[in-house]
């Protein structure tokens, strides 16, 4: 057996692939939708929950399709609807909803904002209001207050009879009727844009492309007030989103520049942001680019063009990756580095968390956010609890995330073999163990710079 084990590990790096800690549920794609030459066909993606179901949308060439999320996490079609512009160059869509109705926009075209109303879920939905004026037309990015029905819109452009007006960089409308927005603020006049927006509370976070990042108060949403800006960084490119934690006490953002890091700041009871440390994949064998970044809790959730869902331990310095799953197959030869994973939608209930890729579709993970959540990553391979209770659960977590394949024994101590498991595409394993209460050897061989490594631990079962 021991021959078998080092064949396995002695494979340069076979198991160590894209794909570790998260789970594929389901995938969904459809490739009789229009396309460019690049095959590009989907874009942002979105989840929401209704009446105790859980829904999941992306934004195609053609509109947008709407999913319920089961309860054996399968993405099953409700229904498509399509969008007033329609074309392979469609490839900028985003959604928000609130109460009864979903509000899609587009970035392209002759594109509108278009309400859906979701009160026949999960049967069937309906478009209600389509929506091309001097309100709005196309819109690159939306978040919706449900707390005080607003509806933030980011580079508006209003069409007119046909006609594209000037751009502004951001809208606020009241969604006291919800089928028709109204504008009550439109801004802000010394930006040329704002590409992205995270609101919590009254305060806005706003990403400005060349221009940094913007903070204002909304309180008064007619009438916004400036507190602070981050205009100049390290690693800086073109500002495109970011994410602020539960806590208020860390934002994490992405410039859309290739080969840029991902920045992570503290924020002050002001709202000054500072870059405290700099992060993200290697710029390997070209540069690569992180997109939509989601924080929740203490980890960070990120769709990195071509490297697919990377997940990052915020807690340590600099932030660990500690999950990955790579969904999309870069081409022989291609150094664009901004094809793959596009929307992020980590909160969706247990512990599930939903990917859409520019050319490969919808996908569902699941990923064990409680295990990561409850320790940080181990400086030392890590066995707990330890001493043990007989029919509990035992957990093994390699020191390094990095490595996701390796192998486990549980002998006695006569040597005599209890247990043997091999773990694929996880750093760590979780061992249910009904067994008398003793001494037993918990052996761990795994690969290491590509020699056979193994670490012996004593557990105690009381």
């Amino acid at each position: 057996m021991k021959g078998i084990l080092l064949l396995f590990f002695m494979l340069p790096f076979l198991f160590l692939g894209q794909n570790k800690n998260i789970t594929l549920l389901d995938h969904w794609s459809d490739t009789t939708m229009i396309t460019n030459s690049s095959l590009v066909r989907y874009s942002g993606c979105y989840s929401f929950s209704k009446a105790g179901h859980d829904y999941a949308v992306i934004g195609t060439t053609e509109g947008f399709h709407l999913f319920e999320i089961t309860t054996d996490s399968k993405l099953r079609l409700i229904d498509s609807i399509q969008a007033r512009y329609v074309s392979s160059q469609a490839i900028t869509r985003e959604y928000a909803h609130y109460g009864n109705f979903l509000y899609a926009i587009g970035d392209e075209g002759d594109a509108s904002l278009q309400i859906i109303d979701l009160t026949n879920l999960p049967n069937t939905i309906s478009l209600v209001a389509e929506i091309q004026d001097e309100r709005v037309g196309k819109a690159h990015n939306i978040h919706i207050d449900t707390a005080r029905a607003l509806m933030y819109l980011c580079l508006v452009t209003p069409i007119v009879n046909g006609s594209a007006t000037s751009m502004t960089p951001i809208r606020v409308y009241s969604l006291e009727n919800p089928v028709s927005p109204q504008i009550i603020y439109s801004g802000i006049d010394d930006l040329d844009e704002v590409h992205d927006i995270e609101v919590r509370g009254e305060v806005a976070i706003l990403n400005c492309g060349f221009q940094g990042i913007r903070v204002y108060d909304f309180t008064d949403p007619i009438s916004p007030i400036y507190l602070s800006n981050l205009e100049f960084y390290q690693e800086q490119g073109y500002n495109h989103q970011g994410s602020l934690s539960e806590d208020g006490k860390t934002y994490v953002f992405a410039d859309e520049t290739p080969g840029t890091k991902i920045k992570r700041c503290s924020v002050s009871e002001d709202y000054m942001l500072q870059v405290q440390q700099l992060f993200g994949v290697e710029n390997i064998p070209y540069d690569k680019t992180a997109h939509n970044i989601e924080v929740i809790g203490s980890l960070a959730y990120v769709a990195y063009y071509n490297d697919g869902l990377k997940i990052y331990d915020l807690r340590t310095n600099p932030p660990n990756e500690i999950a990955s799953y790579d969904t999309h197959m870069d081409l022989p030869g291609n150094g664009f580095s901004m094809w793959g994973a596009w929307g992020i939608e980590a909160g969706v209930s247990h512990n599930r968390v939903l990917v859409s890729d520019r050319i490969s579709g919808l996908y569902l993970f699941d990923f064990d956010r409680d295990f990561f959540e409850q320790s940080q990553s181990p400086s030392s391979l890590n066995c707990y609890p330890n001493p043990f209770s007989s029919g509990g659960t035992l957990s093994i977590r390699t020191a390094n995330d990095d490595i996701s394949s390796f192998a486990i024994t549980l002998k006695d101590q006569k040597g005599k073999e209890l247990l043997k498991k091999e773990i694929f595409d996880n750093s760590f394993t979780t061992i249910d163990l009904n067994i008398a209460q003793g001494t037993y050897f918990l052996i761990i061989e795994f690969p290491e710079e590509l020699f056979l490594h193994r670490e012996t631990i004593k557990v105690v079962v009381k």
